[in-house]
């Protein structure tokens, strides 16, 4: 009697194993009955699913960019006609949102900011006092009392009104809100609505807050007449480090740079400026998303002054 060693059968089973046929092909066919010499077509049918995929997929991207095109030219005319219901509501705020705008430009070249930091500079410049245009905030800016602590607050809840007006427009304009909310922040975290602190404050909020501080000195308000552009840098340079960027700062007063904002200045105080193309009239641009906004720059007169300039005569 031989016995055999355990091992060698277990060598044995698992060369039977190794030399089985695989239950999915019988006499040359494959699980699915193709003939091996049909395998020949695989890769013609994989070219064809895959060219077929890539034109898909190409159509897909093709609708998907003009849709979000389509949704882009919707939130550029929704800030334009954003712009105009403040020029309509209160004139004098159009025209200050404007030389903000101007001057912040100035800046935002200086820096050679890209271009599409210089429209989100322009963009905040434009709308950093569109939370004034409230009616509970509209008769206490124009009044010609002295404001009331209770009127203060009340004042200095237009930036956070503005943020919310903006909001629906972040998936197009992200950093948009966020400079209108942060216009009012001090660089030494004494600022409002949230106290941020030197670089925590939005660079397009900085020079905003530069920039409207000049023209808010260099023009009248009810409460005060207006001051020379000297005197508007000598206080710009006092509230260095404190109330402004200095780097900023630095900037804004080096002769050329400061020449450049006078300029502008002198620009909307003798004519219009020249118009390029108006999305009002129906005119289309290529990058509806970073349009640069082209106002009117000559003061609008209301139906009120109007008549009574004409009584006066």
């Amino acid at each position: 009697m031989v016995l055999r060693s355990r091992e060698r059968g277990r060598v044995g089973h698992r060369r039977l194993l190794h030399n089985t046929t695989p239950p999915h092909q019988v006499r040359g066919r494959s699980l699915f009955g193709l003939e091996r010499t049909d395998l020949a077509l695989g890769p013609l049918v994989r070219t064809t699913i895959a060219l077929t995929a890539g034109i898909l997929t190409g159509a897909y991207l093709i609708r998907e960019r003009r849709r979000r095109e389509a949704g882009e030219r919707v939130a550029a005319a929704s800030l334009e006609a954003l712009l105009n219901a403040i020029d309509a509501n209160d004139a004098q705020t159009g025209a200050h949102v404007r030389r903000v705008a101007a001057y912040a430009l100035v800046l935002a070249d200086a820096m050679q900011l890209d271009e599409h930091q210089q429209k989100n500079v322009e963009r905040v410049a434009l709308f950093h006092d569109i939370g004034k245009v409230h009616e509970a905030l509209f008769d206490i800016i124009h009044e010609n009392t002295n404001l009331t602590p209770a009127e203060r607050r009340a004042i200095a809840t237009h930036p956070q009104r503005g943020a919310d007006v903006l909001a629906p427009l972040a998936p197009f304009y992200p950093e948009l809100a966020e400079g209108v909310l942060a216009h009012h922040e001090r660089w030494d975290g004494t600022g409002y609505p949230r106290g941020l602190r030197g670089r925590q404050i939005p660079l397009s909020a900085r020079i905003v807050t530069l920039a409207d501080t000049f023209d808010a000195i260099t023009h009248s308000r009810r409460y005060r007449d207006a001051r020379a552009a000297n005197s508007a840098a000598d206080v710009i340079a006092a509230g260095r480090s404190t109330q402004f960027d200095p780097g900023l700062v630095d900037l804004m007063l080096l002769p050329p740079v400061f020449a450049r904002i006078l300029d502008e200045q002198r620009q909307f105080t003798r004519q219009p400026r020249s118009k390029r193309s108006d999305r009002r009239r129906g005119e289309r641009e290529s990058a509806v998303p970073d349009v640069m906004f082209r106002w009117r720059t000559e003061p609008r007169v209301s139906p009120l002054q109007d008549s009574s300039s004409q009584r006066s005569r």
